[in-house]
């Protein structure tokens, strides 16, 4: 942060991938400025889950703030409509929101707006579940596959759901979208710039010291309420270490296993924040 000019009276963004430090970055301001941290990330608004999504600490919690952490029901479903919701009051409260994740959507939606889409009925989500991606992909207007990647069902199954529920495509309502409750220039906006090789690093240092915390022993117990079809349960780590408590495979090898999902998706958070914060002021973490 020495090398940062950060206004204390605008608040903070952070966004960066797994494991780049985001979180320290968000504490030390917190510490220094004052204000809030506010959680944006997808996996630790979870209860069921602490360690293993690398959500900030009982001791890190009690250094400053933290909202919207570990608030929501393992079973629950949350969208990024959910997070925006919560998160706009918390704009207006006495204390300077920092907020630090690495889901993009998140994000998105608090600085370029959120198009109102109405709640996706059960049977329809039901039907979507039944389809195969070539299906679900299938049935999409042209502008809207143009628009997501069609590599991951749960956006291509999110874009269907929205036109058979509506009757409109996703790429109408997202042009109707409102203005954004938080422009870039309302903010100081950061997205952590981190080396390739580095923060493969970082994700194998960390994994291990998540082991050496107690994330077994988290996972453990989770095994009976474990519902791979649950949001909750696709966090990065938790599949392969619930198949590793379930004699299914080595400590090794659910390790390994792990540490290449963990690559894979910070390889996807990285090139979605290449795509979409340009304007964003990059910064590249050290240490």
């Amino acid at each position: 942060m020495t090398e940062l000019t950060i206004d204390p009276d605008k608040p903070v963004l952070i966004a960066g991938p797994t494991a780049s430090g985001k979180s320290a970055l968000a504490l030390e301001i917190a510490e220094k400025q004052g204000g809030v941290v506010v959680n944006a990330d997808a996996s630790q608004v979870f209860d069921c889950w602490r360690i293993i999504t690398a959500r900030p600490s009982v001791e890190e919690e009690a250094r400053a703030p933290h909202r919207l952490y570990g608030h929501v029901a393992y079973d629950q479903s949350y969208s990024a409509g959910h997070w925006l919701r919560e998160v706009l009051p918390l704009l207006k409260g006495p204390e300077r929101p920092i907020i630090v994740g690495g889901t993009g959507l998140y994000f998105a939606a608090l600085t370029e707006g959120m198009a109102e889409i109405p709640a996706t009925p059960s049977e329809v989500r039901a039907q979507g579940d039944s389809l195969s991606l070539a299906a679900l992909t299938g049935a999409l207007d042209p502008a809207t596959a143009a628009r997501i990647d069609l590599n991951n069902r749960a956006r291509v199954q999110r874009a269907w759901e929205v036109l058979v529920a509506t009757g409109r495509p996703l790429a109408e309502w997202q042009d109707d979208t409102p203005p954004p409750p938080l422009p870039l220039s309302a903010c100081t906006a950061l997205v952590l710039n981190s080396d390739k090789a580095w923060l493969e690093a970082r994700i194998r240092r960390r994994f291990d010291l998540m082991i050496a915390e107690g994330a077994l022993d988290e996972v453990e117990a989770m095994r009976d309420r474990y519902d791979p079809a649950l949001p909750s349960c696709k966090a990065i780590g938790v599949p392969e270490l619930m198949a590793h408590v379930e004699g299914q495979m080595s400590l090794e090898q659910a390790k390994e296993q792990a540490a290449i999902a963990t690559r894979r998706f910070a390889k996807r958070q990285r090139t979605w924040f290449r795509a979409r914060m340009s304007a964003w002021q990059a910064i590249t973490p050290q240490g």
